[in-house]
């Protein structure tokens, strides 16, 4: 059994160590998980700033602009989904690898609708933990092609999270603004479901590619003039989708 360091519960911020690779914001309510998020994180060289209830989760966001935010569902005050909403309104390009011990598929489906980029079930591995946590930090810096992009009667801004088709206003959650933007950053190119598993959703292993033909039917209907009959939104059949604008 490996024995866990007491560390001050006073300082719920460890300071930054040298060199850090920016602060991850952990909100777990355990105080043992705490720490060992805690030490697996600066252990990566990371700062580490932890809190115990929603509301304290959501000051420090405000304050701590971190890198990435490991969120658990069940918190007191205010609850995990709610926070991963109100964050991803607050920083859209803010990751969020959410980790709970709630295994069922329609909440992770429902989480990463809310904009979560990961999903980790407890119990976890501390490498595949901060493997996936990485994996988003990347995918959010890569640089963006352009923060405007229009085809056909749309324009979507991707910085402020808004589309207009036909000038009137369109409500895209924020995973299939997610998927929007891999489908226009890989224009004319032919995507498999598990390539937009990985890259989209942030899955090496999802438990069905009907996830991505549902968030793509979606799209369908909120931006093709005629939806059963798509020419933006392509599929290939045998081999995936492909954007054409």
């Amino acid at each position: 059994m490996v024995h866990e360091i007491e560390l001050p519960t006073e300082t719920p911020i460890d300071p930054q160590p040298a060199a850090s690779l920016g602060t991850i914001l952990i909100i777990e309510d355990d105080p043992r998980m705490q720490k060992v998020l805690r030490r697996i994180f600066t252990e990566e060289r990371y700062a580490a700033a932890v809190a115990g209830d929603g509301q304290t989760g959501l000051e420090m966001f405000r304050r701590e602009h971190p890198v990435a935010v490991v969120l658990d569902l069940i918190l007191p005050n205010i609850s995990g989904r709610e926070l991963c909403q109100t964050f991803k309104s607050l920083s859209a390009e803010t990751p969020i690898v959410v980790l709970s011990a709630i295994s069922e598929v329609a909440d992770k489906v429902l989480l990463l609708e809310l904009g979560a980029d990961d999903y980790v079930t407890k119990p976890f591995s501390p490498r595949e933990l901060t493997a996936r946590v990485q994996a988003a930090i990347r995918r959010q810096r890569k640089p963006a092609t352009q923060t405007l992009f229009r085809f056909a009667d749309c324009e979507i801004d991707f910085r402020k999270m808004t589309v207009r088709r036909g000038g009137n206003p369109v409500v895209l959650t924020a995973h299939e603004f997610k998927l929007l933007k891999f489908f226009t950053e890989n224009a004319e190119r032919v995507l498999t479901r598990d390539v937009l598993l990985n890259e989209v959703w942030g899955y090496n292993f999802y438990p069905t590619t009907r996830t991505v033909d549902n968030q793509i039917l979606k799209l369908r209907q909120k931006l093709e003039p005629d939806p059963a009959s798509p020419k933006h939104l392509l599929t290939i059949y045998g081999a995936g989708y492909k954007f054409v604008p």
